[in-house]
This record gives C-alpha cells, sequence and structure tokens, in this order.
C-alpha cells in the first residue's frame, strides 16, 4: 500500500500549542481514500535540524506523497503554497536560538522550488466543501520555508516522491483569543482540510487551471 507523509511544528514563539501538530497527529495511522497509509512526524521548529530530521524520515518512510503543515498566525485560510525560495531570513529567533540572515538554506541550490501538489484542485475541493482556502505565494523566510525547500530539493532527486508541498493553516481558536482580532479555524475544519487535501493529491493526476494569483 502506497505511503504518505505528514509532518507539523512543536509549538514556538511562545506558544503552547501548533495547530499544525494538534491536526497532523490526528491521522496516526490512518488510510486515505482506502488506498494510501498516513505516518506522521512532528518536526522541531529549528533552522537545520528540522531539515535533517526530515530527511532522515524521508530515507526510512517510502512516502509517494509528503505533506508539510506549519502555522501562519493572521493568516485567514488554508493557505496552499506555491513555492518555497532558498533564503532564511529570520524574524525571530527559533527555539534553539538561532536566528540566521539572508543565509542560503543549500550552498548552490536553485533559486526556488514550486510545489508538485496539484494546489489549485486542492484550492477549489477546499472552497467546494465550505473551507476558506487560497493558493499563498509566499512561505515566508522563517522555518516553514525552510523545510518546504528542504522538502522540495530532496524531492528533486528522489523520484519516488511523486508529490510534495507546504500548506500553512490559521490559529485554534483558543489561540486567537490571546490575540485579538486574528482569525482561527477550528480543529474539525483544519481536519477536514487536510483531508481533502490529501485525497485531492491522491486522485488529481493533473492539476487545473484556476486564477489563483496576486497583485500584491
Amino acid at each position: 500500500m502506497p505511503h504518505i507523509l505528514l509532518t507539523g511544528f512543536e509549538p514556538f514563539n511562545n506558544e503552547t500549542t501548533n495547530p499544525a501538530w494538534e491536526v497532523v497527529k490526528l491521522f496516526e495511522g490512518k488510510k486515505i481514500l482506502q488506498t494510501h497509509t498516513v505516518h506522521i512526524a512532528q518536526l522541531p521548529c529549528e533552522f537545520g535540524a528540522a531539515n535533517t530530521m526530515l530527511a532522515d524520515l524521508l530515507t526510512r518512510i517510502p512516502a509517494e506523497i509528503v505533506v508539510c503543515v506549519g502555522q501562519a498566525g493572521g493568516r485567514v485560510d488554508i493557505s496552499v503554497e506555491r513555492v518555497a525560495i532558498n533564503i532564511d531570513d529570520a524574524r525571530i529567533p527559533d527555539n534553539a536560538g538561532a536566528q540566521p540572515i539572508d543565509q542560503s538554506i543549500i550552498e548552490d541550490g536553485p533559486a526556488a522550488y514550486f510545489s508538485t501538489l496539484p494546489i489549485k484542485a486542492i484550492v477549489k475541493n477546499l472552497r467546494d466543501n465550505g473551507i476558506p482556502a487560497s493558493v499563498s505565494q509566499t512561505a515566508g523566510t522563517y522555518v516553514c520555508n525552510h523545510v518546504f525547500y528542504g522538502l522540495m530539493h530532496y524531492a528533486n532527486t528522489h523520484p519516488h516522491i511523486l508529490r510534495a508541498g507546504f500548506v500553512h493553516i490559521p490559529y485554534l481558536p483558543e489561540q486567537a483569543a490571546a490575540h485579538p482580532g486574528a482569525a482561527s479555524m477550528a480543529l474539525e475544519q483544519m481536519e477536514n482540510a487536510l483531508r481533502c487535501l490529501l485525497e485531492t493529491s491522491i486522485s488529481q493526476a493533473k492539476d487545473i487551471k484556476l486564477g489563483a494569483g496576486a497583485t500584491h
């Protein structure tokens, strides 16, 4: 049976929870469309260490589909990332105290990698199921983008990985309560969104044409 690897992050930036891990851990051992078995892992919110752990997981788990999930406090919907860029530029320190500024993730690596998930089909299916979603043109320059780039760099030389990418999710309601005015999404809706994303990644052989760009 084909395998899927899902990852989330530990809490960071003084939060006591991370919705990425809270939703990912709901999928341990589950089957998607009765055809793909899910494996999960929590990554440290640390430059370098997160990619080292991810690479180790990818050598041990023969995943055809890999999706990394991260928290993006302040975003209003499920943000399916389009592109990872080869730069670390940390506004705040990571959980190990590191704060790289203007450093390449992979020396002599390409400037960017595109997701190989069917990102627009995912967004359409999420919206059709009543879940707010959009294509995001930036995964930032913190540990999320670091992992996204590391994943795509690995997938680029390991053709057994058919689909790989990154998705950002909003705060949970209990987190947003401490950030007045911030958007949030219930854990159950995040779970439904991630299941829909995985089902689409399995069943959609080719992405669709959908206007999902940005003007700023």
